[in-house]
């Protein structure tokens, strides 16, 4: 096939709900991320919260975001992509307003009601549910609007996409707090301003896009019942446990790194432009990545994923600066592009026969679940190690060591239960 052909190929190949979905989705990942990278800021520097309080909330705050989506899909199933899109970004939008506006004086009959810590978690909740329909709204719309032929660089055009929202964001949250010096409070505005006219755009352009011959989705009800069927799995289960240290590591960079570097390497470091590393080297290196590590199967190149970024951070322990920052999060990048397909790629392969989408619901699961002992680990270990140990450099041989400790567990696993030997089908035995 030409070039030509192959660009037309393209073009025709995806109907208008794919440009839609994903261009909603940069700025949705623009306004998530920009808002995570300020969040441990805004909890610890203007609301005066611990250490301790901030990493709980943000933990409870990412949990919620990625354990919805096992749901998350079956609702929008039920109720179609269009209206659960519209209903996430309005949801998002009042999320956002009101966590930018907890120091506005219409709230503060609430504030004085209210305990603060309940009123942030509260209010924090409120934008969790966005991305959990967000984001299997869009992964349906790849798959539906497009052509079979074209729908691997559907994927291809969402994950890049994805990143670069996840580029852009922390970049927006530093021009709206620092050059245009509208404070930390209106990132979250701005954010909400960026959902809410991707509320008006999915309302206007998107259509909802349907393929013949589709099954019946089943009830939200049928679907609760499901989970436990993976449940049950013992084995997986035991995997998605112990993959889950890979997020408890790689969530410091939203949680206990801001703390860090603001407390105890410089009060004005632009962190929240500084977190943009990750999601850019990824789209600079995910290509060469891939193709070096081509020969490795699933399971080897997951682990090795791992420990690559567990080892990231012991940079920040021996060099304790904002440059030191910067290359520790290119390493956790290279890590993450290293297992980041692979991951995907082996819970699709032990997935039974007619449970893939099940079991990929579940892949979501060592997110949440890193993301929640993530959060109070990292405030703790700033507080511990920052106040009363007064070596606040020595917190990242804890995080290398919990990403250590994970590698070796995943290597014990591999020759446990030999996760890489296939069945009949191609499948790799899991169960």
């Amino acid at each position: 096939m030409s070039l030509r052909e192959r660009v037309n190929e393209i073009r025709t190949g995806f109907e208008r709900p794919f440009w839609v979905a994903n261009f909603t989705e940069v700025f949705e990942r623009i306004a998530y991320y920009g808002s995570s990278a300020v969040l441990a800021i805004y909890l610890s520097e203007q609301l005066h919260f611990s250490s301790e309080l901030t990493g709980w909330l943000i933990g409870i705050f990412g949990f919620v975001v990625w354990f919805l989506p096992v749901l998350g899909g079956t609702l929008a199933d039920r109720f179609g992509f269009r209206r659960a899109l519209m209903f996430a970004y309005l949801v998002m939008t009042v999320g956002y307003f009101l966590l930018g506006s907890l120091s506005a004086p219409w709230l503060q009959g609430i504030r004085h009601a209210l305990s603060d810590k309940w009123l942030v978690l509260g209010i924090l909740m409120i934008p969790a549910l966005g991305p959990s329909v967000v984001k299997p709204c869009v992964a349906g719309t790849t798959a539906r609007a497009s052509k079979d032929n074209v729908r691997s660089i559907g994927y291809s055009i969402y994950y890049t996409l994805v990143n670069i929202g996840g580029t852009l964001g922390p970049v927006v949250a530093w021009l709206v707090r620092k050059p245009l010096g509208l404070g930390v409070e209106n990132v979250f505005r701005v954010a909400a301003l960026s959902v809410f006219l991707m509320f008006l755009v999915t309302l206007i352009f998107f259509r909802e896009p349907r393929q013949p011959g589709e099954p019946q989705v089943p009830s939200v009800l049928a679907a609760i019942k499901n989970m436990f069927v993976v449940l049950a799995n013992s084995r997986f289960v035991l995997f998605l446990l112990i993959w889950s240290s890979f997020y408890v590591v790689f969530w410091q960079e939203f949680i206990s790194a801001p703390l860090f570097v603001r407390g105890y390497v410089d009060p004005n470091a632009n962190v929240d432009l500084i977190l943009s590393v990750d999601a850019l080297t990824v789209m600079c290196f995910q290509i060469l990545v891939t193709y070096l590590t081509r020969r490795i199967s699933a399971f080897p190149a997951m682990t090795l994923g791992l420990l690559i970024s567990s080892l990231s951070w012991l940079i920040l322990a021996f060099h304790p600066s904002t440059i030191a920052l910067i290359v520790t999060l290119v390493v956790l990048a290279l890590g993450e592009i290293t297992q980041s397909a692979r991951y995907y790629e082996y819970i699709s392969r032990v997935a039974p026969s007619g449970q893939q989408g099940l079991y990929m619901g579940y892949a979501f699961l060592p997110i949440a679940l890193g993301y929640f002992v993530a959060g109070p680990l990292g405030g703790y270990l700033v507080n511990y190690f920052g106040n009363v140990r007064h070596q606040p450099q020595q917190m990242w041989w804890v995080i290398s060591g919990v990403g250590i400790l994970g590698t070796v567990l995943m290597v014990v696993y591999e020759r446990v239960f030999k996760p890489g030997e296939t069945k009949r089908g191609g499948e790799a035995t899991e169960s």
